[in-house]
C-alpha cells in the first residue's frame, strides 16, 4: 500500500499515512485536529542514461537497404513454409 504525505494547515504538523488506494483522503490533524492537506513529493523512479534519440531504433542509411533485403528474404521464407503445407494435403 502506498504511503502518503500529509500537513496541517495550523500547526505545520507533517506525518505520513500507510492508505489504500480506495481510502479518502485524511483531513484532520492528530495533534492539534486542524485541517490537513496532502503533500506531494518526487516520485521514487529515476531514468539514469544518455536518454532516448529518434535515431536510436533506426540503423543507418547503409543499413536501410540491407534491412529491405532481409525483409525480403523473410517473405521468401514465409512463402515457402506456405506452399511446403499444401504440397503435403
Amino acid at each position: 500500500m502506498p504511503t502518503y504525505s500529509y500537513a496541517c494547515k495550523q500547526c505545520g504538523h507533517r506525518f505520513d499515512a500507510v492508505q489504500s488506494f480506495s481510502d479518502a483522503a485524511l483531513t484532520e490533524c492528530p495533534e492539534c485536529g486542524g485541517e490537513v492537506r496532502k503533500q506531494y513529493g518526487s516520485i521514487g523512479v529515476t531514468f539514469n542514461g544518455s536518454g532516448f534519440y529518434r535515431t536510436d531504433s533506426r540503423g543507418s542509411s547503409a543499413s536501410s537497404p540491407g534491412g529491405a533485403s532481409s525483409g525480403s528474404s523473410t517473405s521468401s521464407k514465409s512463402e515457402t513454409k506456405t506452399s511446403a503445407p499444401s504440397s503435403a494435403s
